[in-house]
């Protein structure tokens, strides 16, 4: 099994419907939804599907012990934190693919990534051979492979971005047609405020099983 902390949007929040629609999958309750009428929307959806629609605070990871002692510290340090409003989002593209991201910089988004990172590392089995190889596989940055050696994982901290994906990488004529497509989908739910008011647990039983929403431990405790 590996664990992650993520954020979602809280389940009254219509972008956490219209999100899980835009992948075809619930993660909370595993149910498949059904997708917008947009012509190959499935496959260019299947990555991000088995993760949900989320935002990465802590990368997956296995767990070096017991899951009850990861949830302890996940618990105490969500309940040291206080909610804050989330920027307003939109659709923008990330190195090729589609995802919804910031419209101005939110430091306490950041910080609550960086405690993320930092706060349950202690938990996290170090990455085997055949992980370390894959990260490295196209190259990294010197502050890169330092995350990677210290944190398991190339893009945290200072190199952390907020980005909640919403299709594979994709082609210039598939990005005509998608983008667009997401705007509309996701217009009405992006109009509205929200705040971060929960860390998220998911967990994945075993490779490439979907990943599911495990625990929202909300912040303030």
């Amino acid at each position: 099994m590996r664990v992650a902390l993520y954020y979602a949007p809280a389940l009254p929040d219509p972008l956490w419907r219209a999100g899980c629609a835009w992948l075809g999958r619930d993660p909370e309750t595993a149910a498949a939804v059904p997708q917008p009428a947009v012509a190959g929307i499935h496959e260019a959806t299947a990555e991000a599907r088995i993760y949900g629609l989320h935002c990465t605070l802590k990368p997956p990871m296995h767990l070096a012990a017991s899951y009850s002692a990861f949830l302890a510290d996940t618990e105490e340090l969500a309940a040291s934190r206080t909610p804050f409003p989330l920027p307003p989002l939109a659709v923008a593209d990330l190195s090729g693919f589609l995802a919804l991201r910031e419209t101005e910089p939110c430091p306490a988004l950041h910080a609550l990534a960086d405690a993320c990172v930092m706060g349950v590392d202690r938990h996290r089995a170090p990455p085997d051979v055949a992980e370390l190889a894959r990260r490295r596989r196209n190259g990294l940055s010197v502050a890169q492979e330092t995350n990677l050696r210290l944190w398991g994982y190339p893009g945290v901290l200072g190199l952390w971005r907020f980005h909640m994906t919403l299709t594979r990488r994709l082609t210039d004529a598939e990005r005509a047609v998608f983008r667009p497509a997401a705007e509309a989908h996701f217009a009405a739910a992006l109009a509205q405020p929200r705040q971060v008011s929960s860390i998220c647990v998911f967990t994945q039983p075993a490779p490439g099983t979907p990943f599911r929403i495990a625990e929202r431990l909300p912040l303030g405790g």
